[in-house]
């Protein structure tokens, strides 16, 4: 394989691809980047037998052929090179010189044949969302998504596609985040969850743009086509959680608050509270006002702000992080925290619409029964 390439669109497309890259396995073909040149294109890969980063950028082949080189080796020596075009030529014993100028080095290679393949995705479901869509339903859920459980299937985030709607849905055990939007859909009704590992990536090749992504579904797979690059993942098999079932169905208390505001005020209340130093935030709420409180061995912290408060007072204590996750996704300015007593569920919701909501498990303050 003999190729002469920019140096930016290569670097900047080993950069995108090597994320999918393995960086421990006992398979040393996926420590690296796949490179077949063929046809005035070069197409690279990236797979760590879970998800894949494929994409292709135009070249001057003097030489057909493929090569695997490390990953994280050939996209640091590409991201140094000073030069406009960068030339590579590989020989029979899959070595690897790498040209730039006055630069020039050499990294050994593995035989394409012990690249493992990618799955395919054929006769699935096609989908189109707006880039900027999907970005901000990703980025308003992924957060809730489990980071070690018991069921794999809790480590990704469910996608429920029904006609001109869609929605996400992630949790953890002590949290629920739901995103809906409308979309232009009229297939059949999907449901399926992908990890969210893999989401993570996507919304990394994503612009904040009404741009397409098109998501292929498959009975074991999804690939996503986003700004010139095909990521394909294995979909997650498992039961979610019955979401609809831990959504309270009654509520005693109703509040509406600005959220920056609220934001504000929990920040400054939790600056006693560190990792190493765990305590509940306390919240009164009740005539017109949010008390807020939290003690830990470093001191005590006290807040309070306005609020439109309808229904029973109600005290309830929860995890500073937990709140704070939700409350810093939400674009509204204000939002409505629904209560249902001390121990139930809290729910957070937009004034109007539904396209948003966060439930999160309050935190049983010692005081209380």
């Amino acid at each position: 394989m003999k190729i002469i390439c920019n140096t930016l669109e290569l670097s900047e497309a080993c950069q995108n691809v090597q994320r999918a890259a393995s960086t421990k396995t006992a398979i040393p073909a996926i420590e690296g980047i796949l490179m077949v040149a063929k046809e005035g294109v070069l197409t690279l890969t990236g797979y760590d037998l879970e998800m894949g980063i494929t994409t292709s950028i135009p070249a001057r082949i003097e030489e057909e052929g493929e090569l695997v080189l490390n990953a994280h080796m050939f996209s640091e020596t590409l991201r140094k090179l000073p030069e406009s075009n960068v030339s590579i030529d590989s020989d029979a014993r899959h070595i690897a010189t790498i040209s730039c100028g006055e630069f020039e080095s050499t990294l050994i290679g593995i035989s394409a044949e012990e690249y493992p393949d990618l799955p395919s995705v054929s006769g699935g479901y096609p989908i189109s969302v707006k880039q900027e869509i999907l970005k901000d339903m990703i980025r308003k859920t992924i957060f809730s998504a489990a980071v070690k459980d018991s069921k794999i299937v809790h480590t990704g985030i469910k996608f429920e596609i029904e006609k001109n709607h869609i929605r996400l849905i992630a949790v953890d055990g002590v949290r629920l985040a739901i995103r809906n939007e409308e979309i232009s859909y009229d297939g059949e009704n999907l449901s399926f969850v992908v990890p969210a590992k893999t989401l993570s990536e996507v919304t990394k090749l994503m612009n904040d743009d009404d741009a397409d992504v098109t998501l292929g579904v498959g009975k074991r797979h999804i690939i996503f086509d986003v700004n010139g690059y095909n990521i394909i993942s294995r979909l997650l098999d498992g039961e979610f959680l019955n979401y609809k079932a831990a959504i309270p169905s009654s509520t005693k208390t109703v509040i509406n608050v600005n959220t920056r505001s609220l934001i504000d005020s929990i920040d400054r209340t939790s600056l006693i509270i560190t990792d190493k130093i765990k305590s509940p935030v306390k919240c009164i709420f009740g005539d017109g006002l949010i008390k807020i409180s939290s003690i830990t061995s470093l001191g005590t912290a006290n807040d309070r702000l306005a609020a439109s408060i309808e229904g029973e007072s109600c005290t309830i204590g929860f995890n500073n992080k937990y709140m704070l996750d939700a409350l810093k996704v939400c674009d509204t300015d204000e939002v409505r925290i629904m209560l249902n007593g001390a121990v139930a569920p809290i729910l957070i919701v937009p004034n109007q619409g539904n396209s948003f909501i966060f439930l999160i498990l309050p935190v049983r303050l010692k005081n209380e029964d």
